[in-house]
């Protein structure tokens, strides 16, 4: 193998073994730090100089998702930041309690500022990180080069078919007062069942702990179900105000080049063909969307080494 080849897998975090390429074994140690953002304190994972690479998770996640991810972006020459969602201990819980779509898709400007990103940023977000994600290159896209987004589509993309409502069940037993009980019931097992059931076939044992950690703490689990409390408000779910209030938060159109990936076989949010050409309406030119196939939910953990080759190729322009 020739030194640019190598030079470019070390970028990309990634080792040659033989013909097949993986994700090294070895986990660098990653950085903790804490900054103040939006009247919270937000926790982070990091590694590397160089411009902002925000990383946003979802639910149940925390940022260790991104633990390979995060040392390719810095070999690729990117300070790589994963933050704890507001809400997700050691994250600080909102005084104002808001978990609304709104005031979610306000942090990752607010982190951007607060770690002194610049216009060279890109953006990295999954499930509810990737509503965060929409609102925000929306809202203020000078702040933001390029994004990479998996698994959730701007809102109006998604269509509540009969398969969906069965994925989505949570989200209405989530309204019930019981539903916290239910989740926290023999640490956390509900949880488990999710990762089972949304990436059939991995195992989520190295990912558990750090997700339950983020929860387990007293109001940390009422704040993470808080965000589907809000979206999914009986008395409001489907209004045209509520529309609305969605589509202003997270359902524009954004400027900048967007890699969207999804996979074929996610248990939580159904790959939609349909949703996918509309997500090539609202992304700007250059962008990519990417079928991976045999892949669930959690995809950046599955398969690491694909995620990382398909990231750092998009976000430096390669």
């Amino acid at each position: 193998m020739n030194h640019n080849r190598r030079l470019l897998l070390a970028a990309m975090g990634l080792l040659a073994t033989g013909t097949r390429i993986l994700a090294s074994a070895a986990v660098p140690s990653l950085k903790h730090g804490t900054v103040q953002a939006n009247g919270m304190s937000f926790h982070y994972l990091e590694a590397g100089e160089g411009p902002l690479a925000l990383c946003l998770h979802g639910f149940p996640d925390s940022p260790w998702s991104y633990r390979y991810l995060l040392p390719a972006l810095a070999g690729a020459g990117f300070r790589a930041v994963a933050p704890y969602m507001r809400g997700y201990a050691p994250t600080s819980i909102p005084a104002d309690g808001r978990f609304d779509t709104t005031a979610l898709a306000s942090d990752p400007n607010a982190l951007h500022e607060a770690l002194g990103g610049d216009e060279r940023a890109v953006l990295i977000a999954h499930d509810w990180g990737a509503c965060a994600a929409w609102g925000a290159l929306a809202s203020e896209p000078k702040r933001w080069s390029r994004a990479a987004i998996g698994n959730v589509p701007p809102f109006g993309t998604v269509t509540f078919t009969y398969p969906q409502l069965k994925r989505s069940f949570y989200f209405w037993l989530f309204q019930l007062n019981a539903a916290e009980a239910i989740v926290a019931a023999d640490d956390l097992a509900f949880i488990d069942g999710l990762w089972k059931d949304w990436s059939p076939g991995y195992d989520p044992s190295q990912d558990l702990p750090y997700v339950k950690e983020a929860l387990r703490q007293p109001g940390h689990l009422t704040a993470a179900m808080g965000y589907y409390k809000s979206f999914f408000e009986p008395s409001r779910f489907g209004t045209a105000d509520w529309a609305k209030e969605q589509a202003s938060a997270f359902g524009r159109p954004v400027p900048q080049p967007v890699l969207y990936v999804h996979g074929t076989n996610d248990g939580c949010i159904g790959l939609d063909v349909v949703a996918l050409d509309k997500v090539r309406t609202m992304t700007g030119s250059g962008s990519r969307i990417e079928v991976m196939d045999g892949v669930g939910h959690f995809f950046m953990v599955q398969k690491p080494e694909q995620t990382n080759q398909l990231f750092v190729k998009f976000l430096t322009g390669a």
